[in-house]
């Protein structure tokens, strides 16, 4: 149910808007676009998407074949990228108790976090059982790296905040469906690359929903919403920063073209800052006047940096080029 008449920021004044608040007015948008969200999302089955025939035992209780990085056509940059991505997906319990404790379990934001979840949930299951049935990866390294990432659990940097936190995933859901499925792209397998288009599919749907849920929120209390997407956007990290030794795989994946600053600018931000119209919102206060300016001049610097990250990349393939001539 809506607070009635629901009011501007610029009226009401900021501090008003409390998160409580904030989550009772965008419940008929959550109720709205959720219905929405339910006509159009498709089911698939997991399991479709892993050849169970190329399966073979490991060692240990079944005495099987130890795992050999030939064992499977995947490339060492989808090998990277997937176990990132599947890293990311494993986190979710902790995803689960960051977003149902900041919107709650009951109504139409409840029913949310649930089936937001359920889809969530198959991504890491299908990606773990293709990698094992391809023996794409050293199954006990990876198991390690699980029991080791999801240690130390997850702690999101917007948990203070309903709006940032509504505001990181509106960006955060694009940035992931864009990882995987350019990680499709450069796996060098076919079924990995149907598998990681369906799963990006999902993440499509979930980025439309919060960032439909953004857009009612600039408009209910468009100073807070816009310092919120101000600080987000400077501030963003991906949810699986926190995996062993990601920084080095972020530097491979970012080389690989899979995900990189420029693909950061162009296809996560400016997408989701072009549909919501965000340097173009007028009848701001001095806090969401200030934050749309601090958002423009990050992003000019954002667009110089990833310039500069292409010009290096360029060279360095050039290097490689002539290298192998």
């Amino acid at each position: 149910m809506t607070i009635a008449p629901v009011q501007r920021s610029t009226s009401l004044g900021s501090s008003a808007w409390t998160d409580a608040r904030l989550i009772l007015a965008l419940e008929e948008v959550v109720e709205k676009e959720l219905d929405r969200h339910l006509k159009v999302a498709k089911e698939w089955m997991p399991h479709e998407f892993v050849p169970w025939s190329r399966g073979r035992d490991f060692p240990g209780l079944l005495e099987g074949e130890a795992w050999e990085p030939g064992d499977s056509k995947v490339t060492p940059l989808g090998r990277v990228s997937l176990v990132v991505n599947l890293l990311t997906e494993d986190n979710l319990p902790s995803y689960h108790h960051e977003i149902a404790t900041m919107f709650g379990r009951e109504g139409a934001w409840g029913t949310w976090v649930h089936r937001w979840t359920a889809e969530e949930g198959r991504h890491g299951i299908a990606i773990r059982d293709y990698l094992l049935t391809t023996r794409a990866v050293d199954p006990d390294e990876l198991e390690r790296a699980r029991m080791s990432h999801m240690s130390e659990g997850f702690t999101s940097d917007n948990a203070h905040s309903m709006l940032q936190s509504v505001a990181y995933v509106a960006f955060q859901e694009l940035a992931t469906r864009i990882s995987h499925r350019n990680t499709g792209h450069y796996a060098g397998c076919p079924l990995a690359d149907q598998l990681l288009a369906k799963i990006a599919n999902d993440e499509n749907l979930h980025m439309v929903f919060y960032r439909n849920l953004l857009k009612a929120a600039l408009e209910i209390a468009p100073d807070q919403a816009m310092r919120a997407v101000a600080d987000v956007v400077t501030d963003f990290r991906m949810p699986g920063h926190g995996i062993p030794g990601f920084e080095r795989a972020a530097a491979q994946i970012a080389l690989g073209g899979v995900y990189n600053l420029r693909i950061h600018h162009d296809d996560v931000l400016q997408p989701v800052l072009r549909h919501l119209k965000v340097m173009e919102i007028g009848g701001l206060g001095p806090e969401g006047l200030r934050a749309q300016e601090e958002l423009g001049v990050f992003l000019d610097g954002l667009d110089a940096q990833a310039t500069k990250f292409d010009e290096r990349l360029a060279a360095r393939q050039a290097r490689v080029a002539a290298r192998r001539q």
